[in-house]
């Protein structure tokens, strides 16, 4: 009986891209969850805690629905406690194996965006914990503020190459470089 192929990485490989105030990489492949139904974000972050499940990012994704990304692989079993501790609110579906988190950080990652999408990234109009679903050139991803210059984009795993080729093609024209695989 043949083997059957393992999960890896679909940026496995890829360099990281960095020059002065700029860091393009792959983030691990964690979790994602993608919870939809009548709750708020505060709820669902009592309901994570409640379930053991810590370091976790809880992004809007649009009406009454969220993102919840870590670095963390969670067990069946955890994911289920979690849905089950939503039953009657809200379901959840775990997203982990069909998609993709790349970050890219820096002074100059706001003006990286920017070149793909129309989102306005300026501080006050697009703040730390902010989470919006847009395009970037024509692949819809998450693109989420997770600090003062950095971001993070989600992206379905069949465009996540063509994504972080874009990304990077870029990176490399604000003065960054591949630095390491």
């Amino acid at each position: 009986m043949p083997d059957l192929p393992e999960k890896s990485s679909v940026l496995a490989g890829k360099a990281i891209s960095q020059g002065p105030g700029l860091r393009l990489e792959a983030r691990p492949e964690g979790h994602l969850l993608q919870v939809m139904g009548a709750t708020t974000t505060e709820g669902l972050e009592a309901h994570l805690s409640a379930a053991g499940i810590k370091d976790s990012a809880v992004r809007p994704a649009g009406y009454r629905q969220w993102f919840i990304a870590g670095n963390d692989i969670l067990s069946t079993a955890l994911i289920q406690d979690f849905s089950n501790a939503l039953a009657g609110s809200a379901f959840v579906s775990d997203q982990s194996h069909g998609r993709v988190r790349i970050g890219v950080c820096g002074l100059l990652a706001a003006e990286l965006l920017r070149k793909g999408t129309a989102i306005d990234l300026h501080p006050s109009a697009f703040p730390e914990g902010r989470a919006v679903v847009t395009l970037f050139g024509h692949i819809s991803v998450q693109v989420a503020r997770t600090g003062a210059d950095d971001f993070e984009l989600t992206v379905l795993r069949s465009f996540a190459e063509s994504l972080y080729d874009e990304l990077e093609v870029l990176a490399l024209s604000l003065g960054g470089a591949r630095v390491a695989s």
